[in-house]
This record gives C-alpha cells, structure tokens and sequence, in this order.
C-alpha cells in the first residue's frame, strides 16, 4: 500500500479532485463548448442551487483526504459513485472529455486494489 506507484497515483488523484473541486466554487478553468444535452444537464444541476456545490464540497474532502493520507479507504469508496458518475456523464452526453473521466476512474480502480484489505471485512 505504501510503495512508490501507490502514493504518486494517490496525491495525482488527490490533487486533481483539489483542482476541480475548487474549481466549481471559483471557476479558473476555462469550460469549452459542450454538447447540448451535457450543457443542459450542467445547467439544471446549477438551477438547483446544491447539488454542484455538494459534489464540490465532496471532492474537495475526498482530495484533502487522500493528499494527507487520512482514511484513504473510505475516501476511495466515497469517490467511487462520483468517478463512475463522471465516467458515465462523458460516454452519454459528452465524449470530448472522456479521457480525464477515464484517468479517474482508473486511479480510483487501481488505488482500490490496492487497499483490498480495508475492505475484505465487508465482504466476510
């Protein structure tokens, strides 16, 4: 759990949920021309006035968690509804950005095997 590949993976990972956790209380990071059906899905999560800041918020608590190492299997599981909800945005509305879901869902897959033992107590 503790070698090399793991922690760079973990503090990548982190780090991107940082940035763009962040980045939904202060956008700094410039949105490119989205597909319809995603900028009307973007848009009516915005009309709701919580829903985009909850996710915020949860990224942001999630990438603090795994940069300082703090319940790094349970922010992993937290992650995971996310990522895979990131994952399955850009395959059905928009496939531009597929590539960045891709890397996430991957990391958060791998850092998961990878702290397999912080869950077998589940699965008992």
């Amino acid at each position: 759990m503790n070698s090399k590949f793991t922690t760079i993976l973990r503090l990548l990972l982190g780090i991107a949920l940082l940035i763009f956790g962040v980045n939904k209380f202060f956008p700094f990071i410039p949105i490119f021309d989205m597909a319809p059906a995603a900028a009307n899905f973007i848009e009516s999560l915005e009309s709701t006035g919580y829903v985009l800041y909850i996710v915020a918020f949860l990224e942001i608590a999630i990438g603090l968690l795994l940069v300082i190492k703090k319940w790094v299997p349970f922010a992993l599981i937290l992650l995971t509804p996310i990522a895979l909800n990131i994952f399955l945005f850009h395959v059905f509305l928009d496939v531009s950005g597929i590539a960045v879901a891709i890397v996430i869902a991957a990391i958060n897959a791998i850092l998961i095997y990878k702290y397999w033992k912080a869950y077998r107590p589940l699965f008992q």
